[in-house]
């Protein structure tokens, strides 16, 4: 569980997130909002990027922010940014196998999970191509491999589906949706797409300006006229 408590980030005279207060217990959580609404600033925070002015995060009895951002990484935290990180000069294997350079397991270990996940986001015949070469979906693949091989405890992902198609979309929602039960790893899912944030989230949390306006079952929460009036009045169908 992530107990986020009283936490608020300013950046001078912005209020990014303001006394966010919440407890993530659920597998998959939803994070929404408008452009601006510190989302991606939320993430930023647990992932040690962005050090907020107070507040705690709590996961598993662990003190979150007290650890260095490489340390959260050890510890069990991954994540995924909105510009999908891949060295385009490495192949697909290595741009995965970095989140292993550290990790104490035996070699014929680490060669397990790098197949493991391959063959999980569907890159298995690809492993040896170039990541100029890829794709914008295989390029997202490759860094969600990456985030699971070390096997992580949280993933936080960042508007993993922007700019795929809706069959590009499709494969994403079954590489998210089994993620608890193949690795094991709670989810933290950040994206402007309503319909897979309703299709793998079974609770969403709704920022604006920097406040959690609403929190609790998707569906629910995505018929709440606050929740509506924050994407200037788009009626939102569920």
């Amino acid at each position: 569980m992530i107990r986020i408590s009283d936490l608020s980030v300013h950046f001078g005279g912005v209020v990014a997130l303001d006394n966010i207060t919440v407890d993530i217990k659920d597998d998959i959580v939803g994070v929404i909002g408008p452009n601006g609404a510190g989302k991606t600033t939320l993430v930023n925070v647990l992932s040690g990027f962005v050090l907020p002015d107070s507040g705690t995060v709590d996961v598993e009895g662990v003190d979150l922010l007290s650890l260095a951002p490489h340390k959260r990484a050890r510890w069990g935290l991954a994540r995924s940014f909105q510009k999908v990180q891949t060295a385009d000069n490495l192949t697909v294997a290595d741009n995965i196998w970095v989140s292993l350079d550290t990790s104490a397991s035996p070699g014929m270990k680490k060669h397990a999970a790098l197949n493991r996940v391959l063959d999980y986001v569907g890159l298995a015949d690809m492993a040896d191509v170039p990541a100029h070469k890829l794709n914008p979906c295989q390029r997202r693949m490759t860094e969600l491999a990456r985030c699971l091989v070390a096997s992580p405890r949280i993933v936080l992902l960042d508007e993993p589906g922007g700019g795929l198609s809706e069959m590009e979309v499709d494969k994403l929602r079954q590489v998210i949706g089994n993620i608890k039960t193949i690795f094991g790893a709670q989810v933290l899912l950040i994206d402007h797409d309503v319909e897979l944030i309703k299709s793998v989230c079974s609770k969403t949390m709704v920022l604006d300006f920097g406040e959690l306006i609403a929190f609790g079952p998707t569906e629910t929460v995505l018929q709440d006229e606050n929740v509506k009036a924050a994407y200037l009045g788009t009626e939102i169908k569920v």
